[in-house]
């Protein structure tokens, strides 16, 4: 019930803008997302990389319904991959990229055109693109854009999420040369069919895609805030051999930095996500629809900041 009546106030304008202007709202805004322009976003690079954390930034978009929207979205793509490279920042940012804003609703083909100009573009700048991974009835049209990028591409990343049932299979498919793969739980409404719905049973499936990843020849991305998960992914990776520099941790912008310079300092690769955009109010709304404890994880982070 809270979700629905979470996800009714994402829809409603009238709600955006109460909301918006709301002064708690501003602080929020500014910890969790990274501005809203290109040069706001290069700012917060600038600024992680300074403490010795990586980045992955995400232009905001909601319901991309059009070609001009979705070639909007790969414009600016374009503009901030440019910009990092210029700033001297691409070797310490990459950008994570949503195929539905790319138009993969309405024509796959369009996306994986963009997704490949996006791809092209990172590797001028001598960096990478993630793409993330949505609800399950995308999974195999991601997978599949993503392998056909890879040729070209062969670093190009993708998502997995543990809670579907399918990717302990997934993972071990992926674990492959060169294939750069980022582990979530997932924060998607799905199906007992397709997911599994307890939290434990989330967590244990987890733990067997981080074995099957780093038991792999690829770079396993560990994204969790899960103090226990963050431990054993450690121990995993000492388990099958693999130096720091050999796998990461990603956390979100703005939830729990203290530990995500802590990591950094013990020698590990951190790479923080940050979103960024002027579509920030639907990036909110849904992080707590998708998961309501999500309210209180973001209302603990703001007052501990830590």
């Amino acid at each position: 019930m809270l979700r629905s009546v979470i996800l009714a106030a994402a829809r409603s304008k009238k709600m955006e803008r109460v909301v918006g202007a709301a002064p708690v709202t501003r602080s929020l805004v500014k910890r969790f997302v990274a501005g809203e322009t290109t040069a706001e976003a290069v700012a917060v690079a600038r600024e992680l990389a300074s403490q010795g954390l990586l980045a992955t930034f995400d232009y905001l978009g909601e319901d991309t319904t059009s070609p001009e929207q979705a070639d909007a979205t790969r414009d600016e793509y374009l503009r901030l991959l440019a910009a990092l490279k210029a700033e001297g920042l691409s070797h310490m940012a990459e950008v994570s990229l949503k195929l539905s804003a790319l138009g993969q609703m309405f024509d796959e083909e369009s996306s994986y055109a963009r997704a490949h100009e996006i791809a092209t573009a990172a590797a001028d700048a001598g960096t990478t693109v993630t793409a993330d991974m949505e609800d399950h009835t995308t999974t195999d049209s991601t997978l599949g854009i993503v392998e056909r990028i890879r040729r070209d591409f062969p670093e190009f990343g993708t998502v997995l999420q543990s809670y579907l049932r399918r990717t302990e299979d997934d993972s071990k498919a992926l674990a492959y040369k060169d294939s750069r793969i980022r582990l979530c739980k997932g924060a998607y409404k799905e199906p007992e069919t397709v997911a599994f719905q307890r939290k434990i049973d989330i967590d244990r499936s987890y733990v067997r895609c981080v074995n099957a990843l780093m038991a792999g020849e690829g770079y396993p991305m560990l994204a969790t805030h899960d103090p226990r998960l963050v431990e054993i992914g450690i121990d995993r990776a000492r388990w099958y051999d693999r130096e720091p520099q050999d796998f990461e941790f990603q956390m979100l912008y703005g939830i729990r930095p203290q530990e995500q310079l802590r990591l950094a300092g013990e020698g590990y690769r951190v790479r923080v996500y940050v979103p960024y955009g002027d579509q920030w109010y639907g990036y909110l709304m849904r992080r707590m629809a998708e998961r309501p404890a999500n309210m209180m994880f973001f209302a603990r982070s703001l007052a501990t900041k830590k």
